[in-house]
């Protein structure tokens, strides 16, 4: 029989949460890339807006939640940089450019972050 400490269950638990993420990040960022440029209505380009808000609605509701372990300056800065996500899709779902360069960019660089 195996016997696990508390501190490699969570530590395992902790690492799978990130390869989880870094999969949606990856995700997301393919979405962006292959909508980048088209029309803001078309479908390629909805599903990318919807696939990362959805994404960035939940990891600002885990990053804000009480029980979340991380500094409360990191967790300022990502809810920050969340809600950033969150304008900028919606002014491309609102038809005010279809570029998502600077999406892709942020999102690359927090996805970095969880290697």
């Amino acid at each position: 029989m195996y016997r696990f400490s508390y501190a490699e269950v969570i530590e395992d638990s902790s690492r799978d949460c990130r390869d989880r993420e870094y999969q949606l990040f990856d995700q997301a960022i393919s979405k962006m890339k292959a909508a980048n440029g088209k029309p803001s209505q078309s479908l390629e380009m909805l599903e990318a807006i919807v696939f990362v808000q959805r994404l960035w609605t939940y990891l600002i509701k885990d990053i804000g939640h009480p029980d979340n372990g991380l500094p409360d300056k990191l967790k300022g800065q990502l809810i920050s940089i969340g809600l950033w996500v969150m304008r900028e899709s919606d002014r491309v779902v609102r038809g005010e450019h279809n570029n998502l360069e600077s999406l892709i960019d942020i999102n690359a660089m927090i996805q970095e972050g969880l290697k």
